[in-house]
This record gives C-alpha cells, structure tokens and sequence, in this order.
C-alpha cells in the first residue's frame, strides 16, 4: 500500500468515526423533533426518530406556541431577554474590564486576587443560592429580573475572567507600551487596541453567557414568583402542568424545539468567533 492510499484510508476511517459520534451526539435532538409527530403510547415505546403513526404535528406546534398558559411561547421569550441581554452585556464588560486588570497592572494583592478568582471557580454556583437570596430580599428585589443579571455587573463570572486573562496574556505588551508613547489613556488601550485583539474571545464570553442563561432554570424559581414574568425555563415546567386530560408530550416537544432556535441560531452565526475563542485562548506565542 502506498503512501496515498494509506493517508486515503486513515481519513475516511476519521471521518467515519466522526460522523459515528456526531449522529450519536446529534440523535436526541432529531428523537426530539420527531417526538412531535407521535403520540404519548409511541414516545415512550420507540426509539426511533421517524413517527410510526404519525399524529397531527401542525397542531402540536400550534398548541405548543399557546402553551396552554396565560402566556405564549413569545411572550416567554420576552421575559428571558428581559434579563438576558443585561447578563449578557453587563457579565462581558464587567469581566473584561477585571481581566484587564489583573492581567496588566501591577497593585498590591494582585496574586491574592488571581487566587480567589481560581478558588470561586472550583465552587459550585449552588454555594452562593443561599447568601443571594437573602441579599436580593433585604434589597426588595425579589420577584423581579434584577436578581437574575445585577450580580454580574461586579465580575462573578469567574470561568470568563479566567478566560479573558489567559487570552490577554497572549497580546504583546509592546502594543501597549507603543500606544503609551501615542498619548493612549489605559481605557483607550483596552478598547482601541486589545478588545480588537481579544474579538474571539469577547464574543466566545456573551455567546456561552447566554446559552447558559438560557438554560437556567434555578435562579428564575428561587426568585420570580409571578408567572407573568416567568421565563422560558419555567414557562416549558409550568406549560407541561397545564395539561388538564393528561401531559401531551408532542406539544412539550414542540416547545422545546421552538425554544431551542434562538440558541442555535446565534450559536452558528458566531461558531467561527467561538471555536477561535476557545481554540486560541492561552496557546498563542
């Protein structure tokens, strides 16, 4: 066997492990989507992604926007972006400008506080449910959106800061020191020079910021006790127990595809800036 030919049958063996683990990734979701065409007997009987009977699907899409709640499926959406973009805006810029920080400057206590960053990334978000609520209490916030995003104006995503020093760490110290010579204040070389630099992983930071408020279903419970100001999390939960006859989990399915596009959406609009974001921090020279 050639050289060729051998590096020919090691890439087709690759690409069919490839697309092996893809599927097997890949597969809940389209169990998923073919859910909606089946009826409860089925779902809970095969584990194909085709329909055997296929049911009425249009009508659990339909059925599944109104939710059978006081709110439709739009109207959740609203409520999550009601705190999501503040997350998402306030949680970048706050762990940026503490990156920048301790990446660039030299201040007493520096170390100590590099330490504690890495010490609160080792603890699991659920120590901090207890001391939060009581904080968001005594403040009168409860049952409102400003628990669920004021936090992350003060740097507590501590997985990014850690994230945005690494990449940091990568830009030369000569382009500071040359924009110094130009006249550039501290602020205007973050934003002029290194936030240009630093475009994948900035946008890798607000991208898993918010498919991950997306996702938290926790922190809306504890504290949003109105359902007109449920979130989609807890509009899915409350949605799946407004089913007076019995849970049809077609439309529940329906639901969850309906919620999954945005996610997705904005995911592969920005998968270039997000593979190089995660790819590329801490391995440049």
């Amino acid at each position: 066997m050639t050289m060729t030919q051998k590096n020919g049958t090691m890439n087709m063996v690759r690409y069919m492990i490839l697309i092996l683990v893809a599927t097997i990734m890949l597969y809940p979701l389209f169990w998923l989507v073919g859910g909606i065409w089946k009826e409860n007997a089925e779902i809970f009987t095969s584990p194909w992604f085709f329909p055997l009977n296929p049911a009425d699907g249009i009508a659990a899409i339909v059925q599944g926007w109104t939710t059978r709640t006081p709110l439709n499926l739009g109207q959740y959406f609203i409520n999550t972006l009601r705190f999501l973009l503040p997350r998402v805006i306030f949680q970048t810029l706050s762990c940026l400008l503490t990156a920048y920080a301790i990446s660039r400057f030299q201040f007493f206590g520096k170390k100590v506080v590099f330490s504690l960053v890495i010490a609160t990334l080792l603890m699991p978000d659920v120590v901090f449910r207890i001391p939060l609520f009581f904080l968001w209490r005594d403040l009168g916030l409860l049952n409102t959106m400003f628990p669920l995003w004021l936090d992350t104006a003060f740097a507590t995503g501590s997985f990014f800061v850690f994230m945005l020093i690494q990449f940091m760490r990568t830009i030369p110290r000569d382009l500071d020191e040359a924009a110094k010579i130009d006249g550039c204040n501290s602020f205007r070389i973050l934003f002029s020079i290194i936030v240009p630099c630093m475009k994948p992983a900035i946008i890798t930071v607000a991208l898993l910021t918010f498919m991950w408020g997306m996702n938290d279903f926790l922190g809306p419970l504890i504290y949003i006790t109105d359902p007109r100001q449920y979130p989609l999390a807890l509009g899915l939960r409350l949605a799946s127990d407004n089913t007076g006859e019995g849970v049809l989990f077609r439309e529940i399915f329906a639901m969850s595809a309906m919620a999954l596009i945005p996610a997705i959406t904005l995911f592969f609009a920005a998968q270039r800036f997000f593979i190089d974001g995660i790819a590329s921090t801490g391995s440049k020279g």
